[in-house]
């Protein structure tokens, strides 16, 4: 890697929705597929790549479990985000038919926002796969009719395989990704901020309520709130939330220094600017 080259880890292959993601965050960048979100997220860590860039939230689905887990273990930052509309298609290879499929491969966050798809064809069996291009990519490369994947249009192109239905998921779905480094932003640019963090509450009546009331108090609005188990700990969870604002913002510092008295522990998970429709910019990280 050169001094001046950017380069950013993705899951998956050149059709997975992860890739458009890093075109969109880093349009001028080297991309670097690795097999799955933890890859990614050790690329980081050793420095192998400036950025990796996962999914983290699905607008119909809800959070990306593995990201959040992955996150609050490593000692990355978000520090851009995307949302990108997901369009379903179902892919098989030349000649297939729906009415003749038997199995259709795809990752559960696809298998899931296309229910309806599955419900109809009753004999096909739902088969998981680590990422929708590698369930195309198997797809094209077992070459049976019977069998296809639900994956982007873009991984149909790639693997040469043929749309047979569009469009295919049963709603609108929009899919927010993350982009993770070893550094934490604290600039203040232009646009709307938001800040994501991590806190864990004390055992006794009212902690959560304790703990989020200085946000209110302040007219801070909390965009996401996720409850996580804590794996060395049995039974016991954290929060995982983002904020509307920036961290060195006077109320949310404020908030934020309250908020480390009412908790147990609390971690900031980086700052970054909010990638709103109406700000105009095709590119999010900056």
């Amino acid at each position: 890697m050169t001094s001046n080259e950017q380069t950013v880890a993705y899951p998956g292959r050149e059709g997975a929705h992860s890739a458009a993601a890093c075109d969109r965050l880093f349009p001028a960048a080297r991309l670097v597929s690795h097999q799955n979100f933890a890859e990614v997220v050790e690329a980081v860590v050793r420095q192998d790549c400036m950025f990796g860039v996962l999914p983290i939230e699905s607008s119909l689905a809800g959070p990306v479990n593995e990201t959040h887990d992955l996150l609050y273990d490593s000692p990355l930052s978000i520090v851009a985000e995307a949302i990108l509309p997901i369009h379903h298609c179902l892919v098989g290879i030349a000649g297939a038919r729906v009415e003749d499929l038997r199995e259709i491969r795809s990752h559960p966050m696809a298998l899931d926002q296309c229910r309806g798809l599955l419900t109809r064809l009753t004999n096909a069996t739902a088969t998981v796969a680590a990422m929708t291009d590698s369930a195309a990519a198997s797809v094209a490369e077992l070459g049976d009719p019977t069998v296809a994947a639900i994956a982007s249009a873009r991984a149909a192109r790639l693997h040469s395989l043929q749309v047979l239905e569009d469009d295919i998921g049963d709603h609108t779905a929009y899919t927010r990704f993350a982009a993770l480094a070893p550094y934490t932003r604290l600039d203040r640019r232009h646009g709307v901020w938001r800040t994501a963090l991590t806190f864990e509450t004390h055992h006794r009546p009212g902690a959560l309520h304790f703990a989020i009331a200085p946000l209110a108090e302040r007219g801070i609005d909390m965009v996401q709130l996720v409850s996580r188990p804590i794996p060395s700990r049995p039974f016991d969870y954290r929060f995982d939330c983002v904020l509307g604002g920036h961290p060195l913002d006077d109320d949310l510092a404020a908030a934020l220094a309250e908020m480390r008295v009412q908790t147990a522990r609390l971690r900031v998970f980086g700052s970054y600017r909010a990638d709103l429709e109406d700000e105009g910019s095709s590119t999010v990280a900056a």
